[in-house]
């Protein structure tokens, strides 16, 4: 009876790049501890708000990145003078950006600082292999692009105001609509930018991305377009029903609810009902073309049963 020993020679080799990454991740734990407690008990700014996905995507990243750790071993460790002078330095820079003092810019040092010890360590293949789990940390990297888009969103602010009026109309009420203000019973409630549905939209996107990657869909530019599309009908869709139902509970002044879905979990509740609708648009895009392509095939083998049938009677 042989016992076999696992070689150690595979681990010897990533050890240098398992002390860098620990290193790593117990400089950047402060940080990223201030964004998933922002994120949780909404105690961080607005627009840093707007990237709460960020509790979903970076986990997920983390765990895409470990799935691909056999990848990453088999790349090469000889990499491009290039590769590895601009890894190097993003790296560094990234170093520097993280003890500054602007927010934003530390923020901004963790994804150029992956990217820098990718291209340092593996080279431009290194960046590739790991490209995704990247994007998914990029765009969950608290930033002021919420801020300003705010002050372009009018016309979605004045639609949005206008469809909610028109649907509350419909229930016999009162109201009158200016711009992105709706009056009734008295009391004035505004659509105000941070109302327009941005940060359902960026949730709703980001966990669109990830549901492409984990179901493969992405693989379809077809499937991804139409699925695409429909995040961006559904999110705006949605946030004017939430506008409306608030229209309504604080003109009919049922306070207690309002704020429930304004500012309390109700809201959260609400986002994650519309995620999992996702979920069902996905699956039914997926049986969609399931059902097309057995149709086809079916199509395609009636043919061949009819043309061997005209041969034997040929």
């Amino acid at each position: 009876m042989r016992i076999k020993h696992r070689s150690p020679i595979a681990w010897q080799s990533f050890f240098p790049e398992l002390v860098l990454l620990s290193l790593w991740t117990g400089l950047y734990a402060p940080l990223l501890l201030y964004w998933c407690d922002g994120w949780i008990n909404k105690t961080i700014s607005i627009e840093h708000e707007y990237f709460s996905h960020g509790l979903l995507g970076l986990p997920f990243a983390g765990y895409i990145a470990w799935e691909r750790r056999q990848s990453w071993q088999k790349l090469s460790n000889v990499v491009k003078a290039w590769e590895a002078i601009v890894g190097l330095a993003l790296w560094l820079g990234s170093l520097v950006l993280y003890f500054g003092t602007l927010p934003d810019l530390v923020n901004l040092s963790l994804p150029i600082g992956l990217m820098g010890l990718c291209l340092w360590l593996k080279g431009w293949a290194g960046l590739r292999l790991q490209a995704f789990p990247l994007l998914l940390v990029f765009l969950a990297t608290p930033n002021q692009v919420p801020y300003l888009l705010a002050p372009y969103t009018l016309p979605l602010q004045q639609f949005i105001a206008g469809t909610a009026g028109f649907l509350l109309m419909q229930f016999g009420m009162d109201i009158q609509v200016e711009q992105i203000y709706l009056f009734v019973n008295d009391r004035i409630v505004e659509v105000a930018p941070y109302c327009a549905g941005l940060k359902m939209l960026f949730t709703s996107l980001y966990v669109g991305l990830i549901m492409l990657y984990w179901t493969g869909v992405w693989r379809s530019q077809v499937k991804s377009t139409i699925f695409i599309a429909g995040i961006v009908l559904i999110s705006v869709a949605a946030n004017i029903i939430r506008n409306t139902l608030l229209t309504y509970l604080h003109g009919t002044k049922r306070n207690v609810l309002f704020h429930w879905l304004h500012d309390s979990w109700g809201g959260d509740l609400y986002s994650a009902a519309m995620l999992f609708f996702l979920i069902l648009v996905l699956r039914c895009i997926e049986f969609w073309n399931l059902e097309s392509s057995e149709i086809e095939s079916f199509g395609i083998e009636l043919e061949q049963e009819g043309s061997e049938a005209s041969g034997e009677l040929l």
